[in-house]
C-alpha cells in the first residue's frame, strides 16, 4: 500500500516515483511503464475535485489515496492507525448517540453518563467483532493474511463518510440519513478493498458485507431497538419520496 510503494492510478503498476521537481512549484508528472499514461494526475488536483471523485467511488482517487498521498518518510504508519481507529470509533459512538436519543430523549437527559458507557461498550464489542469477521472473510474469499494492517488502514480512511454525521449537530434530518450513510461505508469500503487486493468487486462486497453484518447483529445485543429505529425512518423517508415523485 501507500506504506511502501507508489502505484499508478490508472493500471494500479508499480512505478519507482510520481514526479520530478526542478524547483519549487515546478515539477513534471512521471508516467506508468505498463500503461504509458501520467502515473498519478490527482497531484496536481486540487482537494475538493479529489474529495469529490472519492464520493463517486473512482478506483482512480482511491489508489490516489491509499497508495500515492501518504509518504512514509514523513509519517509514522502505525501512529496514522491508530489515530484513525480513535476518530472511527469516535464517530461510530456519535452515530449510536444519536440513534439512542431520538429512542428515548428523556431517558437520554436523565442518564447520559451511563448510556455513554454502555454505548462506548456497544461500539467496542462491535467493531472487535466487525475486525475478526472482516479477517476471516479476506481470508477465506480474497487469501489476504500478511497485510492486515495496510487493509485495516485502507478501511479507516474509506469510512471517510462517517464524517457527514456531523451535520446532524448543525441540520436536522431524518434517522434514515444514518442507515445511507452506513450503506455508502459499505461501498466505500469495498472499493478500497478491491483496490488494495486487485481482486473482484463481487468478492470484496462479500468480505465487506459479512464484517459489517456481524458488526450489527453485535450491535443489536447492545441496543436491540436500533434497527427498527433505521429501518422505520428509512421506510418514511422512502415513502416521502414516493409520494413527491
Amino acid at each position: 500500500m501507500a506504506v511502501s510503494e507508489h502505484r499508478c492510478v490508472g493500471c494500479g503498476f508499480r512505478v519507482k516515483s510520481l514526479f520530478i521537481q526542478y524547483s519549487p512549484g515546478n515539477i513534471r508528472l512521471m508516467k506508468c511503464g505498463n500503461c504509458k499514461e501520467v502515473a498519478d494526475e490527482y497531484i496536481e488536483c486540487e482537494r475538493m475535485i479529489i474529495f469529490i471523485d472519492l464520493i463517486l467511488h473512482r478506483p482512480k482517487v482511491y489508489r490516489h489515496v491509499l497508495y500515492n498521498a501518504i509518504n512514509p518518510e514523513t509519517v509514522n504508519i502505525q501512529h496514522l492507525l491508530w489515530k484513525l481507529v480513535f476518530v472511527y470509533l469516535l464517530l461510530d459512538s456519535y452515530r449510536s448517540l444519536l440513534l439512542r436519543r431520538t429512542d428515548d430523549e428523556s431517558s437520554f437527559s436523565d442518564s447520559s453518563v451511563l448510556i455513554s458507557i454502555k454505548v462506548l461498550i456497544g461500539v467496542l464489542s462491535a467493531n472487535t467483532a466487525f475486525i475478526f469477521a472482516f479477517a476471516i472473510a479476506a481470508k477465506g474469499l480474497l487469501n489476504e493474511v500478511s497485510r492486515g494492517r495496510e487493509i485495516m488502514l485502507g478501511i479507516c480512511i474509506s469510512s471517510y463518510f462517517k464524517i457527514f454525521l456531523f451535520a446532524m449537530l448543525v441540520w436536522e434530518f431524518p434517522m434514515s440519513v444514518i442507515v445511507i450513510v452506513d450503506i455508502l461505508v459499505l461501498t466505500s469500503n469495498s472499493m478500497a478493498l478491491k483496490v488494495m487486493t486487485e481482486s473482484t468487486m463481487t468478492r470484496c462486497i462479500a468480505v465487506c458485507l459479512i464484517a459489517h453484518l456481524v458488526r450489527f447483529l453485535v450491535g443489536q445485543i447492545f441496543e436491540p431497538t436500533i434497527f427498527l429505529i433505521q429501518f422505520g425512518s428509512l421506510m418514511q423517508y422512502l415513502s416521502y419520496l414516493f409520494r413527491t415523485v
